[in-house]
């Protein structure tokens, strides 16, 4: 079935402005989305005007509006998964005193649906509703993790690989060897491969049917985040975090 083009457009500014949490003007904004300036500008007279996306009137950005999180409020009430891992990702924090994040599998990207952030001040910048790559992040080799052969070989055949550090997987291959590592060890790890300095550690969650559904990580600089510590204690600790949180959602291993 074919998209309503107006409907697309639409969604697709909408998308686009939420990676620009200051706004952006128009004419950056119709060079992001790929459409004309009056094209542009006429759907944003009718988002402005049901509050989807307000305007700036000091620096002529347009920016989300706060339809969009009147939208949101009741999957963020009512997510299941969300509610359940909210205290124990919480105690995590405060053990670790690093970011932690809450993530699904959304087509072929990483979605961020919770995030408690540490008080360190050297932290890692992140919001709910981004998105990430999967192959180069730890909570989302975790979540292909989860996928049988035929959907891993699905996801793997629709990505692009772009090299965002030194230390990117940038094959199927490479990153098939880093999945079946994922499976036997229970965890993953982003090691400096999607952000230079940042090291993650990931660990599943699973459903009642023993299906992963999410993945949660630790987010902090490699200075703090060492391996060393990742060994010694951060393993041990996301994989009874994992127990804990897939337990209440009614897994039984």
């Amino acid at each position: 079935m074919s998209n309503v083009q107006s409907l697309e457009r639409a969604l697709t500014i909408l998308n686009k402005l939420s990676e620009y949490p200051d706004g952006l003007q128009i004419a950056r904004l119709t060079e992001q989305v790929g459409l004309s300036k009056s094209t542009v500008h006429r759907l944003l007279a009718t988002l402005t005007n049901m509050n989807y996306v307000e305007k700036d009137m000091d620096t002529d950005k347009y920016k989300l509006g706060l339809q969009t999180l009147f939208l949101a409020r009741n999957f963020l009430n009512s997510n299941t998964l969300v509610q359940t891992a909210k205290p124990f990702l919480t105690k995590l924090c405060k053990e670790v005193n690093e970011t932690i994040h809450l993530c699904t599998k959304d087509r072929e990207e990483v979605l961020y649906v919770d995030k408690i952030e540490s008080t360190q001040t050297i932290r890692m910048f992140s919001r709910v509703g981004s998105r990430a790559p999967m192959y180069c992040t730890a909570v989302g080799k975790v979540l292909l993790s989860g996928l049988d052969s035929e959907a891993l070989e699905e996801s793997l055949s629709k990505m692009e690989f772009v090299s965002k550090t030194a230390a990117t997987i940038t094959s199927k291959e490479e990153l098939r060897e880093e999945i079946d590592k994922v499976e036997q060890q229970g965890y993953a790890l982003d090691n400096n491969e999607n952000e230079k300095d940042l090291r993650c550690i990931a660990a599943p969650i699973y459903n009642h049917e023993g299906r992963i559904i999410a993945s949660f990580s630790i987010s902090g600089p490699s200075t703090r985040v060492t391996m060393d510590l990742i060994n010694e204690v951060l393993v041990e600790k996301m994989k009874h975090y994992s127990a804990d949180i897939s337990r209440h959602l009614g897994f039984i291993s």
